[in-house]
């Protein structure tokens, strides 16, 4: 069997370790994976995963939409698609399930959402409802679509985006960050040890993620240190909000944050199924988060971490508690631990991908 995977482009983010792994995985059981995508704009950095497998690389593919590229990217896929000749075209996000799927494909097309537009700012209003048309349309066109958590496709559905038996689950496959010392992942991010509890929040630095509200937590709690790392285009505009309690520090490895950190703070606005919060679980950090996607499926509420509601009022009382309490903090992150290991396995993750694969292709 020959799998083709299309993605606009493999930014730093989970997304992109969730297709690296099925790159490495999927040809040791007889799957041929091949990854065509584009590549990163402006202020992303692309994840160093990426550098691990072979790309064939879309010239014309981005994030944005753009009519004229987006007419060169189909192009251009058209020739990927005659010379791998696979037997499934597998779409990983938006821009790419939109390219492949506007134009009739030869093969069945598999369709994973990672998380979806719904609530991200960038699209909002009138852009969201152009979305949400598409992605009805484009439903019609996709033998399978997969999430990767079932509060997102419940979310879908809700928006009558394709129909119940078409959905396929599949939480990502994590691999545990070697956590760094406590004292050199410090030094690495520039730090310094006051004894306090350090509150880490760790992700793209732009709308969807929401920095200004960690922001608003940390100016609630000031005896309480905070560092953000992360790159994006807000990234100058956090730097020059940021009270005297928060370090930003920009691009950072994810080993030194969550070495450094006792709780990690997720403030999104949107998010599929977030990997950043599996691999601090992983790690045995307990995480306050905003309940949004499936973070209360990564997340058990008051017992591996908190999920709460986007106030940040409320984020800041979650946060608070957990910082008074050295007992609550090292208990959550035991079963936080103990539970992701459990759940998000790379071996469920790649068997989910064969079984789905031969359902299709018989």
């Amino acid at each position: 069997m020959r799998v083709l995977h299309v993605i606009a482009r493999l930014n730093v983010g989970g997304t992109a370790r969730y297709i690296t792994q099925l790159a490495h995985e999927l040809p040791k059981h007889g799957i041929e994976t091949f990854v065509a995508t584009g590549f990163v704009q402006g202020v992303e950095v692309e994840d160093e995963s990426a550098q691990s497998i072979d790309l064939i690389r879309i010239p014309s593919m981005g994030r944005s939409i753009n009519p004229i590229k987006d007419h060169f990217a189909r192009k251009q896929l058209d020739k990927i698609i005659a010379e791998v000749k696979p037997d499934i075209i597998h779409t990983h996000t938006f821009k790419a399930g939109y390219v492949i799927r506007m134009k009739k494909q030869p093969v069945p097309v598999i369709h994973t959402f990672h998380g979806h537009l719904l609530d991200d700012p960038e699209f909002s209003g009138f852009k969201s409802k152009i979305i949400v048309e598409l992605e009805r349309k484009l439903a019609k066109k996709s033998a399978k679509l997969v999430t990767v958590g079932r509060r997102v496709s419940k979310e879908l559905l809700e928006k009558r985006i394709g129909y119940r038996t078409q959905y396929v689950n599949i939480p990502p496959g994590v691999v545990p960050v070697n956590v760094a010392p406590k004292q050199q992942a410090l030094k690495n991010l520039n730090l310094e040890d006051d004894g306090k509890p350090l509150v880490g929040w760790i992700a793209r630095v732009t709308g969807v993620k929401n920095p200004m509200r960690a922001l608003e937590v940390a100016d609630a709690m000031p005896d309480t240190r905070f560092v953000m790392a992360g790159g994006g285009e807000l990234l100058e505009q956090v730097k020059a909000a940021a009270p005297a309690n928060v370090s930003v520090v920009g691009w950072a490895e994810a080993s030194d944050l969550f070495g450094a950190a006792d709780i990690i703070l997720s403030t999104s606005e949107n998010e599929g199924m977030p990997v950043a919060l599996i691999e601090a679980q992983l790690a045995g950090k307990p995480v306050v988060a905003t309940d949004v996607g499936s973070v209360s499926e990564v997340i058990l509420n008051h017992e591996t971490g908190i999920v709460t509601n986007k106030n940040a009022g409320s984020i800041a009382s979650a946060v608070e508690s957990l910082v008074l309490s050295k007992t609550t903090r090292e208990e959550m992150g035991r079963l936080a631990m103990a539970r992701a290991q459990a759940l998000f396995s790379v071996d469920r993750m790649i068997d989910a991908h064969i079984q789905l694969y031969k359902s299709i292709v018989k």
